[in-house]
């Protein structure tokens, strides 16, 4: 037992000693994402008039490359249609595109994508996930939360009505304050306390310590890309973030949550306007039991280059100091958001702009997006159109027109960072769930509410308590887009498990992208996928009993194409063969086309 204290006493002194070191290192440049944001001018190169094309082009010059071709128009208008929507085009739309000979016919099918409101259903994901949204309270108990869902719904409406991204950000931290009477600004504030709590812990004192750290951890990763959760028992190993500060940011919040009984004797947590003086306790290691001095409420000095100071440490100067068109950490994050939803990869690490995150590429394209965004008046669907409307963004992924220089792209930008090439990009699982109901003219049209349920494979409800997953009882809610399904913490639906979907348990900034062998075994055999190729054959079926008609319907409506000739000769060998038409939809929804984004 002596011998173990001993290695832990030595432990700590090593630790010690080593940020004691760290701090008399002689200063180094500041880190990129901490100093002030530029405004770059826009590089003059010949034949390109988008701003975002002079950027990357003059950097490939560089290298000895080009951009690639632009990819034809069906491959555009699927990708878009993806982009913005998460859902296909459907044959109508892609018959429109196609014969739509106006020179501004692009333009105009993105301006009527981002006006519907799939659109908001779908980039509400990526913040979800931001945010750790889910209706339980995850641990143990996992108990629901009955009116969570009103935070998901305020933040698909918000995108939909394309509510100024500043705006955006203030009331999710304290819409309350600004706006005290407005019951959505107050809704809003859900984001502070969607992540996981334990409500029957024994001491309240340490729940709210736990609730409190949580919350400022995600402030800072998902606003200001630092991992400030790193802070709360020690100084941070890497950054210039001293646990003080970590504390100095809490105070923002600690007067503001309240611990309220619910009945039944339950606890829930609430934001609050009290008027509480804004300081805390400095715990010392992190640990609640152990308050040592007060601290009051400032901004992180690292993202604070003009030295601001609270006056009141409310949650609205915060909200308001984040949102300054020169913090630069919060500018630079939100650009690389947004770019890396259109192309799968960021322009810099989104879930760390510390000194361990990877550099930007392009650090004067991310600047100059960063800097555009308030330029644009915070409008995040003309950042948006901006992007798509670059050939950056059209260019060609694969070699379709025999390019002589593609084999040169490959070899000198192998990893595709310089953006030579367009990515390609594989569908979530909530995009490869609404994709397969669309086809088939099932998806349902209902929006917002309660998370439904649809009905679970026996193997995993035979692992739950009895009220953890009570199936929808209108047959309709099981074909709702994806984003309306329960959230529920503990139980991730199987399809968005096998595709990647995060936890819930904290925010997520880049979800991973695996391939696995049960990825490819639910897309053949899961109960969904089956009963979906069914329905799929059965809407065929009734517009075209004609086996050739619906082969030419059955690629129309799962890859926006009609098929090529061997295709359609294959096909029809499989029909020759006794197989029905669920054969060759259950086929298609297996191809590597219909699983990715050209």
């Amino acid at each position: 037992m002596a011998r173990s204290v001993w290695i832990t006493d030595v432990g700590v002194l090593a630790l010690a000693c080593l940020v004691l070191c760290h701090s008399l290192l002689p200063a180094k440049d500041p880190h990129w994402s901490w100093q002030p944001i530029q405004t770059p001018s826009i590089p003059e190169v010949p034949g390109n008039r988008h701003p975002i094309d002079a950027f990357v082009s003059a950097n490939l010059q560089t290298h000895g490359l080009t951009l690639a071709p632009e990819a034809d128009r069906r491959t555009l208008l699927r990708r878009l249609s993806f982009g913005l929507t998460g859902l296909p085009p459907s044959t109508g739309e892609v018959q429109n595109f196609l014969g739509d000979n106006r020179p501004d016919a692009y333009n105009r099918l993105i301006d009527r994508l981002l006006a519907t409101p799939a659109y908001g259903e779908h980039w509400a994901r990526q913040w979800l996930d931001l945010a750790r949204f889910a209706e339980t309270d995850g641990f143990e108990h996992d108990k629901t939360r009955p009116n969570a869902w009103r935070y998901r719904d305020w933040v698909i409406q918000a995108l939909n009505d394309d509510l100024p991204y500043n705006e955006f950000v203030r009331q999710q931290i304290a819409g309350d304050q600004i706006h005290p009477e407005s019951h959505s600004a107050a809704i809003a504030t859900g984001f502070l306390l969607a992540g996981q709590d334990m409500p029957d812990i024994n001491l309240a004192e340490e729940r709210k310590h736990m609730l409190l750290n949580e919350m400022v951890s995600t402030v800072g990763s998902a606003f200001l890309g630092l991992s400030l959760g790193c802070s709360q028992c020690h100084d941070h190993p890497y950054d210039p973030l001293p646990q003080k500060e970590f504390y100095q940011l809490r105070a923002f919040f600690e007067g503001d949550l309240q611990l309220k009984e619910r009945k039944l004797g339950n606890i829930s947590a609430r934001i609050m306007q009290t008027g509480h003086p804004a300081s805390t306790y400095f715990m010392e290691r992190g640990d609640f039991r152990r308050p040592a001095e007060i601290v009051h409420a400032a901004y992180p000095a690292i993202a604070n280059p003009s030295q601001s100071t609270p006056q009141k440490g409310s949650r609205q100067e915060l909200a308001k100091w984040i949102t300054r068109p020169d913090n630069p950490l919060a500018m630079r994050l939100a650009a690389n958001r947004i770019w890396q939803g259109h192309f799968g990869q960021p322009l810099a690490s989104p879930e760390d702009f510390g000194v361990q995150g990877e550099p930007p590429i392009h650090p004067e394209l991310l600047d100059w997006l960063a800097a555009e965004i308030p330029r644009q008046g915070w409008s995040l669907k003309s950042l948006h159109k901006l992007i798509l409307t670059s050939e950056t963004w059209k260019q060609a992924s694969l070699n379709q027109r025999n390019d002589p220089n593609w084999q040169r792209r490959l070899e000198r930008d192998p990893a595709n960072s310089l953006l030579s090439r367009q990515h390609r990009r594989r569908l979530t699982g909530e995009m490869l769930r609404d994709t397969m109901l669309a086809v088939s003219g099932s998806l349902s049209k209902r929006k917002g509410g309660p998370g439904v349920r649809p009905p679970l494979p026996k193997e995993i409800t035979a692992t739950l308590l009895s009220n953890h997953w009570p199936v929808s009882p209108d047959e309709e809610d099981h074909r709702r887009r994806s984003i309306y399904l329960f959230a529920r913490r503990n139980l991730r639906y199987p399809l968005f498990d096998l595709f990647d979907t995060p936890a819930l348990a904290e925010s997520c900034s880049r979800r991973p992208n695996s391939t696995t062998a049960p990825q490819a075994l639910a897309l053949l055999n899961s109960n969904f996928v089956s009963e979906a190729a069914d329905r799929l054959a059965e809407y065929i079926a009734k517009n075209s009993p004609e086996p050739k008609d619906a082969i030419r319907e059955a690629y129309q409506l799962t890859l926006s194409r009609l098929p090529s000739k061997e295709e359609s000769l294959n096909a029809e060998v499989l029909f020759g063969k006794a197989a029905n038409l669920s054969d060759l939809t259950l086929a298609l929804f297996n191809l590597n086309e219909f699983l990715y984004l050209d």
